[in-house]
């Protein structure tokens, strides 16, 4: 089964947040660097965007939000494992009308594709515990 065109924006979002996470490039930069350097066929380019701009615009704010489910500090996460969790969050905060379930199983899928071998499980656990208060109207 091909990944769907917000799969594939969500797998660019997790390597643009990475990029921006070690670079501190412009989401604009990171966009024109994974545009000329990815492929680009079947991405939902706007989604894509938005998730980029919207991470790196309120990076501190989603890591406020997340950070009672982490069982430490934002700054000791794997930098992959940091991304998938701040792209999740910002799904679950300002997409209601994706569901939970949804945006937990396409961070844990995001987490096999580019975490260390265990991530998964550790952005699973995070999600499963804040999806409480963070959806809390949702029943999963």
């Amino acid at each position: 089964m091909k990944p769907s065109a917000r799969h594939k924006a969500r797998e660019l979002a997790v390597q643009g947040i990475y990029s921006w996470q070690m670079t501190k490039n412009s989401a604009q930069q990171i966009e024109l660097h994974l545009a000329t350097t990815s492929d680009m066929t079947r991405v939902d380019m706007a989604y894509f965007q938005e998730l980029l701009r919207a991470v790196v615009n309120d990076y501190d704010n989603l890591d406020t939000r997340i950070r009672p489910y982490l069982g430490r500090l934002p700054e000791e996460l794997d930098p992959v494992e940091k991304a998938v969790l701040r792209l999740a969050t910002y799904e679950l905060l300002e997409r209601p009308e994706i569901p939970a379930k949804v945006v937990i199983n396409e961070a844990i899928e995001l987490a096999k594709s580019f975490g260390a071998e265990e991530s998964h499980k550790f952005v699973n656990g995070v999600l499963d515990k804040a999806i409480r208060t963070l959806r809390k109207h949702e029943k999963i």
